[in-house]
């Protein structure tokens, strides 16, 4: 008992490993509401909705990382800048020039959809449908950006865990009530229209909370002309790097789930969903301890402390492997099972499920050398690495799908997961002689 109270005084005491834990059990959170909403999806929706469904959340990851560039990890960056400089007060009027970039550019997307998506859409999948499902997404493209941006602004203005309940419940609140009602009423098919809409509701929410956080915290500029130095094109030029590797993830994340429909059909894609939900659990434990370790990082290699830097990476490393380790075990054993739990059509996913899991675990390995690039300065490299794992899984998905369906659309996936771990650390290794493979 006395090394149990032992433990928890050096987690008190540790800031870190203490804000991991918090944002990690808040996703968690969020893991289990969107468990609970998938059970009741498979055991109550027709897959082929739930596939069409699952397509357009995955359509709309790639398009709101081209609409957003990035800004809302940059909005992090801006500030800490104007943190640093006492001039909190421009963040309004940046705040402000950031929402009309991503309103200019959802129009831009919207306009290039109404001349040349019907075309495109219905030459790849030949289906006139699909063209229908992504004009309602990119309609509410604008609402469901700006829901993004503004909650990592939430973040950014220091409310960390008000952030991360609207990025992992929230969100999902609109479309668990709507999908309900649906199905009482036996309306279904309009489950993916629940789910736009509510997006819109969020937008108005959520920016109103930023200009409540705004206000009472002094955050105003009296006049957007203060703000002269983060011009659009100065935003645009410290985002768009981001935006690139947000996008690279996305695709590889949205390739499968495209090839699956086009080859396999919707029913196929719902299979293949639940076993990528199911290793969210991994990547929700990696993000968790990305977001509290990317700042230190960044400092201790300003500040040229590799001894610190060295002991924060394989800190960090082990965190993420202790705890994947133990959850893939797991899962691999009682993977027929957790399955069967959905629905016994989604046993189907089983030897893809055992796919991913095991080669998330190898991925954990690695750590957060990705984090690392990013942080130091290496956002471009990390760019290269992660567009030549794009065009690797457009490949293998091109190839495998059709041969091996949901095997190899988890085979495509990691391989191009462990191509660009293994590259970023052995560059890592020769650029800083750093060894952060666990160890």
């Amino acid at each position: 008992m006395k090394k149990i109270n032992m433990g928890f005084n050096k987690i008190k005491k540790n800031p870190f490993v203490l804000q991991s834990l918090k944002t990690m059990f808040l996703r968690i959170i969020g893991v289990v509401t969107l468990f609970g909403f998938s059970l009741f999806l498979t055991h109550n929706y027709d897959p082929r909705i739930i596939g069409q469904f699952d397509f357009i959340q995955k359509i709309l990851l790639v398009l709101s990382s081209i609409c957003i560039l990035g800004t809302d990890q940059s909005i992090l960056y801006f500030t800490g800048i104007l943190k640093s400089t006492n001039e909190t007060e421009k963040l309004k009027a940046i705040y402000q020039r950031i929402i009309s970039l991503i309103l200019i550019l959802s129009l831009v997307v919207l306009i290039l959809f109404f001349f040349f998506g019907k075309s495109i859409i219905h030459f790849f999948f030949n289906d006139n449908n699909t063209y229908r499902l992504v004009l309602k997404a990119v309609v509410v493209l604008f609402f469901y950006s700006l829901t993004l941006f503004n909650t990592e602004t939430i973040r950014a203005l220091g409310r960390v865990y008000m952030a991360e309940l609207f990025r992992n419940i929230f969100k999902y609140v609109s479309v668990i009530f709507g999908a309900i009602v649906l199905f009482y009423s036996h309306q279904e098919i309009y489950l993916i229209d629940t789910f736009l809409i509510g997006f819109i509701v969020l937008a108005i929410i959520t920016t109103g909370i930023v200009i409540w956080i705004l206000k009472k915290e002094g955050f105003v500029s009296s006049n957007i002309s203060d703000s002269s130095l983060f011009s659009y094109s100065f935003i645009a030029s410290k985002s768009y790097p981001m935006a690139v590797s947000n996008l690279a993830i996305f695709l590889m994340m949205t390739l499968d789930v495209v090839f699956l429909k086009k080859f396999k059909g919707d029913e196929i894609v719902a299979y293949y969903s639940i076993a990528m939900k199911l290793v969210s659990i991994l990547f929700l434990i990696n993000n968790s301890v990305f977001i509290s370790v990317s700042l230190k990082i960044a400092q201790q290699f300003t500040d040229n402390n590799k001894i610190a830097l060295l002991s924060t990476m394989k800190q960090s490393s082990r965190i993420i492997f202790v705890i994947t380790l133990p959850i893939v075990v797991v899962v691999c054993f009682y993977s027929e099972s957790i399955l069967h739990f959905f629905g016994p059509n989604y046993i189907q996913a089983k030897q893809a499920l055992l796919i991913l899991m095991v080669g998330q675990l190898l991925a954990s390995l690695f750590g957060i050398t990705t984090i690392y690039l990013n942080m130091t300065g290496r956002q471009r490299i990390f760019q290269v690495v992660l567009i030549s794992a794009v065009f690797l899984n457009f490949i293998l998905n091109f190839i495998l799908i059709p041969i091996y369906s949901l095997t190899g659309a988890a085979i495509a996936f990691v391989s191009s997961l462990l191509f660009w771990n293994i590259i970023t650390a052995f560059i890592v290794y020769k650029k800083d002689k750093l060894l952060i493979i666990m160890h």
